[in-house]
Order: structure tokens, then sequence, then C-alpha cells
């Protein structure tokens, strides 16, 4: 029977738009964050800076000339486009190693401050895991919204052992190391351990942290099948009557 005229048959979708697109995933907070690679190559700068200065002035003078460096490096950052905060990371630290300088008058205290949050991110993240609460899965959740109940899966669950365990082990390894040099005021071989140990190992431990995440994204958020819509019938208008 056909439609009256300007009446048309119910479409297949009725006019509306699928909804089963997933969500963008997050963009990785990873290095980015924090600068980027080169964010932590320039938080050795001042290092460098303060133990070459070190050689030639006084501890006064080499502290001054760290936290120059330091504000300089901030400044042609901010220029270059980088956020305030991620910018000024670096000089939070050395403001910070200055200070306590200055308090105790003792060059060595310069890498204080980085040897004691090596040993509490070495906690955090050591006992994370032992809690079953590994911090690269709560933070992979967070930045997905917290919906996905990622300590269920077992693969999951051992994939970001690894990486915080890969994190506590670089975080464990620079308190032991640097801990060792302060206990015999090795000041120069201070600031080579904090060069040495820095970037290169952060970077490796970014790598498998980025490969749990990118592993947990594939298995939870891809696989995952599109979202169920509603029967349609339930959206519909009610149909007229075939006999009218």
């Amino acid at each position: 029977m056909s439609h009256p005229a300007g009446e048309h048959g119910p479409s297949p979708t009725n006019g509306r738009i699928p909804r089963s697109t997933p969500p963008p995933a997050p963009r990785p907070p990873m290095l980015e964050s924090m600068g980027g690679t080169a964010g932590f190559v320039y938080s050795t700068v001042p290092v460098a800076v303060f133990v070459i200065a070190l050689v030639l002035l006084s501890t006064k003078a080499a502290v001054i000339a760290a936290v120059a460096t330091g504000a300089v490096l901030t400044v042609a950052r901010m220029v270059r486009g980088e956020r305030l905060l991620a910018a000024s990371g670096s000089l939070s630290g050395v403001l910070v190693a200055a200070g306590i300088v200055a308090l105790t008058g003792s060059a060595k205290d310069f890498f204080l401050l980085g040897i004691w949050v090596a040993f509490a991110g070495f906690l955090a993240t050591f006992g994370s895991v032992l809690l079953r609460r590994p911090l690269t899965g709560v933070a992979w959740n967070l930045l997905h919204g917290g919906t996905y109940a990622w300590r269920e899966d077992r693969q999951v669950l051992r994939e970001h052992d690894i990486a915080t365990l890969a994190a506590a082990l670089v975080l464990g390894a620079r308190f032991v190391v640097k801990q060792w040099l302060y206990v015999h005021d090795a000041t120069g071989w201070l600031a080579f351990a904090k060069i040495a140990m820095g970037t290169p190992l952060t970077v490796v431990a970014a790598l498998v942290v980025a490969w749990a995440f990118r592993k947990t994204s594939k298995r939870l958020v891809d696989s995952r099948p599109a979202e169920t819509i509603a029967p349609q019938d339930a959206d519909l208008p009610p149909r007229r009557s075939a006999s009218r």
C-alpha cells in the first residue's frame, strides 16, 4: 500500500547519527607533561654548571651560577612556547637545592633533594606493586575516566606490575648510588651520577610504561565491542496502522 503524499516510511536509521563511535583516546601524558625528553636534558645543564663553577669558584658562587643558568633556560623555553609548568620544572629543583646548600653550607647537599625524592619514589612504586595496585595502572585508568576494572584482568595487571617495577628499579638504583656517593663526600661523582642516571634511565622507564599503556588500551579499549544502542522501536514514534 502506498503512503500518502509527503509521508515516507521510517528509514532504517530514523535520521539518527550512530552513537557507537568510541571516544578519542587521551593523549599520552608521559614525557610531554614534563617538557618532553628535552626537559630532562635541560635539567642536567644547571648541575653541570654547578660542578664546573665549584671547581673554579666558591660554593656560594657555584650555587648562584646554577640558579642563573636554570632561570635563563626557563625563559628560553617559555619563549619557545613551552608551558610554564614544564619550563620551570628544572628551575624549581635548582632553587630548592640552592636553598638547602644555603642552610647547610655544604656543596654536596645540592644533591640531597634528588636523593630523597628518589627514595620516596621507590617506596611509592614498589609499595604499589606489593599492594596489587601498580601506579602505572592507576594512572592509566584515571586517564581513561576511571571506569575500567583493569585489576581484574591478569594480563593487564602483570603488564603494569612490570612497568611500575621498571620505574621502581630506576628510582631505587638512583637512591643507592647517590646515597653512597653522598656519604663518601664525592660531590663531583654525585653530579656525574645525576646526569648518567637521569635522562637515559628515565627514557628507558618511560618506554616500558608507554608499552604497558599501549597494551592495556589495545586490550581493554580497542577490543571492547561497540556500545549497544537501545532498540530502535523505543525511540520511534508509533507507526500508522496499515489499514488506514
